[in-house]
């Protein structure tokens, strides 16, 4: 597994899962055209341009192209990576038909071409052989997640109002699951400076 210090951007869940078995970092999904519309995705995308830095992952079709041109030409400031999977015909296993362009995805994409796309881009990696680092990882997000319940952010009937709350104040859009959300603030704050935030 690679950890990536920049936010790694892709167009479906399955893309997503595919990439969470591969790389550590914080994953978001488009879904898809959707983010044509969805304003509030798309500031939020260019947010972490700015403080952490985006890779664009989109599949090899026109409909990927379509996307990644349309977030290239939204963002104007920070950092833009763009990360390329090969063209290779085929399809999906859970697909009962190859796509309009017969062309394997990112959820289809084997691992070695995922790291290859990744290395070729000039992402800022760091190898995840050091099992110390991410086991610290590991506890902070437990941490975290142990510091929401005790504050009331998850487990009572007034948790999903506080977390919404929380989300607008931070200016997140509000599609995250809890699971995400303590996720991106673990990866953007200390636990000191989230606990003060809280």
């Amino acid at each position: 597994m690679i950890k990536l210090n920049e936010a790694v951007i892709v167009e479906g869940k399955y893309d997503k899962i595919k990439l969470s078995g591969i790389i550590d970092a914080l994953i978001i999904e488009t879904n898809g055209f959707r983010i044509f519309k969805d304003k509030k995705k798309l500031n939020f995308i260019r947010r972490l341009a700015v403080s952490k830095g985006i890779i664009i992952l989109t599949d090899s079709d026109s409909a990927g192209f379509l996307i990644r041109n349309y977030l290239n030409s939204s963002i104007s400031e920070g950092r833009v990576i763009h990360a390329y999977i090969p063209d290779i015909i085929g399809k999906e296993k859970r697909k009962v038909k190859a796509s309009k362009e017969s062309k394997i995805g990112v959820e289809g994409m084997d691992e070695e071409n995922i790291k290859k796309s990744i290395n070729m881009s000039g992402a800022l990696i760091k190898d995840l052989s050091d099992i110390s680092d991410k086991k610290s990882e590991d506890i902070k997000f437990r941490n975290i997640k142990l510091k929401f319940y005790e504050l009331g952010y998850c487990g009572n009937k007034f948790s999903q109002k506080k977390r919404t709350e929380l989300k607008e104040s931070l200016k997140i859009p509000q599609y995250l699951s809890t699971n995400a959300l303590i996720k991106l603030l673990s990866k953007c704050f200390t636990e000191d400076e989230l606990e003060k935030i809280l």
